[in-house]
């Protein structure tokens, strides 16, 4: 326990040794030039006394003896000085005063054996040598002074916020594994992000140019393949994954037990036809109602946070009459959106009637007739009226071109029909395909998610750009059927704007896998609390004008920051994953760079093949054929409903 009194007599005594290295070096000097201390006079026949009794010591039995002893006692002196701290100070300055002083104060020696005898050598000696000896001792207080603790070695907490991560390699037959590197304690060390179970959901964020595409989608492409998955991709940028797809199952055939085919929906460069309305998979009337709202929600994406609404629900139900009338008309001969989006454009004195003729919709309809018939003509365009001229946006030759066709059906998981299926969007056009694409892909989802299917991969690469009501039960349900669902994502900002705050933290919640490249904002707060926290070193350091005190603790801190997520490098990943009951992993959360495998990247992609021409006759002659099939339609049931009139005002 340190006192005042202990603090005087440790001082006192390092007063002291400096003192006697003073003296020692004095009597060095006397010593070996007596001759000159002679001379000057300065001689006492009690110094000579004492400088025999000293040499019966040892101390004068060689030149440097005494020399070093006196060095000896100021450099035990200068370990227990307590200057006052200087945080500007480096430790430079005081190594070249004690490197010129050490110099200064040995190389004296030379003069002596250089030059002959006398007094200006002697001057020059004993100047040279206690110039050194001031200067070691000035260096020696400087150093004392210096801030020993380096508090700004790591000025952003790097080291801090490193933790332990999965070095191990754990794969099963569904597993996706990236090879990453790690910072722990400043030393780099291979990990690898393992998804044993991506059946669980995988959720991928980040901005524009943070690598979510580059390092993540395309690998989960290529490592879903060599595993024999079925495989959807929603392209939103078309074909820069279905390209990679392609070309990978080109070089991996074998993996599948029986050759998947390989389709692609992309309504700009027409490559197949597929009809998200095939009568077989519309089991009942809540199958069409499901599409109606699909399509509607995706042509109209405010409608989302207005469902319930009058003049929301109306619409969405006039649709669904349609969709179901055209299922049951003929064993569902023209049952396709194309026919749907004409059929809507009848006069109503002539659709109302047809549309009765099914009793099934008659509940849905009975609305619009009631309020036709009472020549509400305002209340039932405010309720028909946005349904026809939402769809009509989709009223275009190769939309029905492809939307009437056949090429395939969307049960990619069969197994006796595997799959792989690439749907692309058009930035440029993205609200009208993407309301089409959301129909396909709510009507796939229904097909897939079933028992006894192939493990099947589901991939959206900028999810927000179509909308699906059904994203949170898939993932949910989907797990024991195999079903992986990968989403790519900017930010959950995005995701909150196109599908509400509701929806979008249903999603966020319930996914077990996520990796995040570079975010801010929310999603960096929200990531930053998932990942949770991990025990950090803190150091604090007080400085007054004799005594510095450092005080050390351990804190529990968040284990990545937001400020960490948003400054992340393209290519450089935070997350978390879930694992197995029967795979155990410890260390979940992970922040690591990951490996690209660049001969993946040098290979040299072809071309997707197009199976057939299509011309521009083609699909005018389509177009054409739909608008005459809708016209025959209503043309054959007025007809009907005329004849049955008469034969009942005969029977009368």
């Amino acid at each position: 326990m340190e006192t005042g009194e202990n603090q005087q007599a440790l001082q006192r005594i390092l007063d002291f040794t400096r003192l006697s290295s003073v003296m020692v070096l004095l009597l060095h000097c006397y010593f070996y030039l007596y001759a000159a201390f002679v001379s000057w006079g300065l001689r006492w026949g009690l110094t000579d006394k004492l400088i025999k009794n000293i040499e019966h010591t040892g101390l004068f039995k060689s030149f440097s003896t005494s020399k070093w002893l006196a060095l000896f006692l100021l450099i035990v002196s200068l370990l227990g000085v307590r200057g006052k701290k200087e945080i500007k100070l480096v430790v430079r300055t005081p190594l070249i005063y004690v490197s010129v002083g050490c110099t200064l104060y040995f190389s004296s020696y030379w003069l002596l054996l250089l030059f002959s005898p006398s007094h200006a050598v002697a001057i020059a000696y004993m100047i040279m040598t206690g110039i050194g000896f001031l200067m070691i001792l000035s260096g020696g207080t400087l150093l004392s002074r210096m801030i020993k603790v380096n508090l700004h070695h790591d000025i952003f907490n790097r080291l801090n916020e490193t933790f332990p991560q999965e070095e191990r390699l754990l794969q099963n037959e569904y597993s996706l594994n990236f090879p990453a590197v790690y910072n722990f304690k400043g030393k780099r060390r291979p990990s690898w992000i393992n998804i044993i179970n991506p059946f669980r959901g995988f959720l991928v964020i980040g901005s524009p140019g943070s690598g979510k595409s580059w390092f993540i989608i395309q690998n989960v492409i290529r490592q879903h393949i060599e595993k024999g998955f079925c495989i959807f991709i929603y392209d939103f940028k078309y074909d820069d994954l279905s390209k990679i797809a392609y070309n990978h199952l080109q070089r991996n055939f074998d993996r599948y037990n029986r050759r998947p085919g390989f389709y692609v929906i992309n309504f700009d460069d027409i490559l197949h036809r597929c009809n998200p309305l095939v009568p077989e998979t519309m089991f009942d009337i809540t199958d069409a109602a499901e599409s109606s709202r699909t399509i509607m929600m995706g042509l109209n994406r405010e409608w989302i946070k207005k469902q319930g609404d009058f003049f929301v629900e109306s619409p969405i139900n006039f649709v669904t009459a349609i969709f179901w009338f055209l299922k049951k008309y003929q064993n569902g001969k023209y049952c396709s959106l194309s026919h749907s989006i004409e059929l809507m454009q009848v006069e109503y004195e002539k659709l109302f009637p047809v549309l009765r003729s099914i009793p099934e919709i008659e509940v849905l309809i009975n609305p619009f007739i009631t309020a036709f018939e009472n020549d509400a003509m305002e209340q039932l365009e405010g309720q028909v009226g946005s349904a026809k001229i939402a769809v009509a946006r989709l009223s275009s030759p190769k939309l029905y071109y492809v939307l009437s066709g056949n090429d395939f059906t969307l049960d990619i998981n069969n197994p006796a029909d595997p799959k792989i299926v690439c749907m692309g969007n058009n930035p440029q056009k993205q609200q009208i395909y993407g309301a089409v694409l959301s129909l396909y892909i709510s009507r796939m989802i229904k097909l897939v998610n079933k028992k006894d299917q192939l493990p099947c991969s589901l991939i959206f690469d900028e999810f927000p750009t179509i909308y699906f009501n059904g994203i949170d039960g898939l993932i949910a349900t989907a797990r024991s059927n195999r079903v992986a669902t990968t989403l790519a994502i900017q930010d959950i900002s995005q995701l909150k704007k196109d599908y509400g705050k509701e929806q979008a933290d249903v999603i966020m919640n319930i996914i077990g896998n996520v990796i995040s490249g570079q975010v801010t904002g929310e999603t960096a707060k929200q990531l930053s609390e998932r990942f949770g926290k991990i025990i950090q070193d803190r150091e604090s350091v007080s400085i007054n004008r004799s005594d510095t005190s450092i005080s050390k603790s351990v804190q529990l801190e968040v284990s990545i920051p937001p400020s960490r997520i948003a400054a992340l490098s393209s290519g450089e990943f935070v997350g978390m994953v879930a694992d197995n009951p029967d795979n155990k992993i410890e260390l979940k959360v992970f922040h690591a760079e990951i490996k690209q495998d660049n001969s993946q990247q040098n290979f040299i992609a072809k071309e997707i093949p197009k199976t057939k021409q299509v011309t521009e006759d083609d699909i005018q002659e389509n177009y054409l054929q739909i608008k005459l099939d809708v016209a025959l339609i209503i043309e054959n049931e007025i007809r009907k409903l005329h004849l049955l009139k008469r034969k009942g005002d005969t029977d009368d």
